[in-house]
This record gives structure tokens, sequence and C-alpha cells, in this order.
């Protein structure tokens, strides 16, 4: 019989790997880290789970959240996460592979981005089990000494193994000595924790492989590094980007997330489930089945946004999510809950005056856009199609007004 962990989640050593291999590109070191997991269960000690943070990237979509929500899973069988904020490191700054390094922050970006980052990345993990450690704590202790052995524990050679120094050395673009350090840097973050495992996306796979590198020189037992993959965007194609548009946003209102998670294109929504939602392996191999049986698309992807939006959102946000989806582009009627605009001043009344107020809250992008939709008809109040002529029209108040196929706002005086 095999043995359970005396954790709350009581699951086994091989149903946790189940469950943390679940939408992963690699796992290196699963033997180590099975043999980690049946050790946790016999110990009760969790496991201590690294994730490193870019402090130049505050901003939160669905991408972010593949890593996140692994770790998340983890919580849930019983281990702890300890989230490390590269302040150190963010001041010599990440190579990136492009024409030169990516530009060093101060201690007032890193800081602001952190708490920016924290605001949005505690919606998806476990505050109880969740450390936050700052690199400069102990790499600006480290002495010149140190730091030499740092660097002795690596060659020139395997430093251009990575494919962003390779890159920039064949094509005889500056590459700083200092830049070398910080994938060592990185690496002993590991050290100083102790960690039993590391996750990132795959474009951190030299990093995190030199972690487990430096923890054998230390002495220690090295880190399973866990690699997820990058999600892609609602395109279908590029790689989940707000600069692209093609993201879902985690702070975003339930209404929006939810008809976002509706675009979703079929084939991408057995990897949505794998990567964004906590849902059992098993059950994604038979929501896979049913595709395959020939299942509505549509009908999958319901479930898909319920089990996204309920993630980020309460359970009556998500009714009226759905709610509002389904009576807007389902059955085309007005839906109940939908967004209101208050006119507070009674002389400007009329809809050419509301046009800064629809540009505000994002239902148009200018005034050109809805002079635009008024001559393609799609400009309707309570039901009646308008035309240019009407936006000398004044507003009552209590009306509802449809932009498009797809938008609607309540005007009230």
């Amino acid at each position: 019989m095999e043995e359970r962990c005396n954790k709350s989640a009581h699951m086994s050593a091989k149903e946790q790997l189940r469950i943390i291999c679940k939408g992963a590109s690699q796992l290196v070191g699963e033997k180590e880290l099975l043999e980690k997991l049946e050790r946790s269960c016999k110990t009760g000690k969790p496991l201590t789970v690294k994730l490193g943070l870019d402090p130049s990237a505050p901003d939160i979509h669905l991408g972010h959240t593949v890593v996140l929500r692994k770790i998340r899973q983890m919580q849930e069988a019983g281990h702890e996460a300890v989230v490390v904020i590269g302040d150190f490191t963010g001041k010599i700054g990440d190579p990136t592979g492009k024409s030169r390094g990516r530009a060093a922050l101060s201690d007032e970006q890193v800081k602001e981005n952190a708490r920016t980052y924290f605001e949005q990345i505690f919606r998806v993990l476990d505050r109880k089990k969740t450390t936050v450690a700052y690199n400069s704590s102990w790499l600006a202790k480290l002495n010149f000494e140190e730091v030499v052995r740092l660097a002795a524990s690596t060659t020139v050679a395997r430093m251009l193994e990575r494919d962003d120094f390779k890159n920039r050395y064949e094509n005889q673009i500056p590459i700083g000595v200092h830049e070398f350090l910080y994938p060592l840097m990185q690496a002993y973050d590991s050290v100083e924790l102790k960690a039993d495992v590391e996750l990132g996306g795959t474009d951190q796979t030299f990093n995190i492989l030199m972690g487990r590198t430096l923890q054998k020189e230390f002495g220690q037992e090295p880190q399973a590094a866990l690699f997820m993959p990058l999600l892609e965007g609602l395109d279908g194609i590029e790689k989940m980007s707000k600069s692209l548009g093609n993201y879902i946003g985690v702070q975003e209102p339930a209404q929006v997330m939810f008809k976002k998670c509706m675009e979703v294109p079929d084939s991408l929504i057995i990897r949505y489930f794998e990567l964004v939602t906590d849902i059992h392996p098993d059950e994604v191999a038979q929501i896979e089945a049913q595709l395959a049986e020939g299942v509505n698309p549509r009908d999958v992807k319901l479930r898909l946004a319920r089990e996204i939006t309920g993630l980020y959102h309460s359970g009556e946000e998500l009714r009226n999510a759905e709610e509002f989806y389904h009576a807007a582009f389902s059955r085309k009627s007005i839906p109940e809950q939908i967004p209101e605009l208050i006119i507070e001043n009674e002389e400007k009344d009329t809809l050419a005056d509301l046009i800064p107020l629809l540009i505000r809250n994002e239902l148009i992008t200018s005034r050109n856009e809805l002079i635009r939709l008024l001559r393609q008809g799609g400009v309707r109040l309570d039901g009646e199609k308008l035309c240019e002529e009407d936006l000398s029209m004044t507003l009552m108040g209590n009306q509802v007004l449809k932009l498009g196929k797809k938008k609607f706002v309540k005007i009230l005086k």
C-alpha cells in the first residue's frame, strides 16, 4: 500500500507527481522529485517550491498564471512556496538576447513593481503558504572571494550554451562580463533557499538548470526543474501578450473574462484546461475524449469559462457574467447586468456629449468609431436603431445603449 501524505490533501507521492506534471513541457529530475515527495509524505515536512520573479513586469494575465497555478496546486498538496524578488539581480538586468542587455532597475522601480505584482499573484497563490524573499538580503552580503568561487563553478563555454549569449557572441553583439553573473546569482538563490523544486517558463531553462548545478557544487540535493510552456493567446498563434491584445487579464471584470474565455480557439481548449485551471488530469482526459466524440466545442468552452472565471471572481459574479454572456451573445437580447454611465451635467446630455465617457470606459476608441457605427446601423437606444443625425438627440436617462454587436451600457441621469 502506498504511503499517504499526512497533509490535508491526503495525496500519495505518485498522485502529486501526476498533478505536477499536468501540462508541463519538461520535468528535469523526476526520479529525485518523486523521492522528495515520498520523504515529505513520511515526515510531514513540506517541500520548498521556488519561483523567481522578474521585477520589470508587474502586469499579470493568464499566460503568467501558468506557473503560478502550478505552484498553487503544490500548495494544495501541502507544500510551501518561496517567491524570490530579484531586486539585486534586477539592478544588473537579465540578458535578453536583444542588441543589448535589459536595462537595470532602481530600488524604487523594483519595490513599486513588486507591490503591484503581489496585489495580483495572491489572486492565485495561497498567502499562508507563501514566503516572499528579496535576493539582495543574501547576494549583497557576498564578498569578492565568494563571488569568485561562484564564477569558478562554471565555464565560459557553458555560458555560451545559453541561446541569447550564443546568438550575441556569433553576431558580435557585446556581452558584459557582469551578465555572466546573472544566471549564477539566480542559481545561488536556490542554494540559499535549499530549494526542492524550481518552476519557470521554457525561456528560463538555462538559469533554472544552473541552480541544479550550483546546488551540487555546494553539496546539496539538486532541485527538480519544472518547465511550463508559454500559453498562446486568443488569436491561437502568438504568445499571450497585452501588447498584442490577445490576453485575458486576471483583474478584468467577470463579464469580460467570461466572454474572452468563450473566444478561446477550439484547438486550444484542452491546453487551457491543462495550463490555467485546477481540473484533475483524469477530468481533462474525459473532456478531450468528449471533444473527440463530437461534443459541441461551445458547450465545453462554457465549462472552461466557468472554471477560469470562478478562480478569480465570486460565485455571484460568475453567475452574473454567464447570464450576461447568454443574454448578450446567445439570445441576442439586452442582459440584466450591464455597466452603467451616469450623466452628471444635465446641460451636456446629448449622445455627442456622452462620447468622452464612452471612450474613458473603453466602449469606443474614438468619436470616429461611434460615427462609423452609426453609419453602419450598429448603434441602438432601447432597441431603436440610431443614425448619425441622432448625435444631437437628448438622452432621457434609464436607457440602454447598444454599441456594435456585443457592448451594452445603461445611461442614467
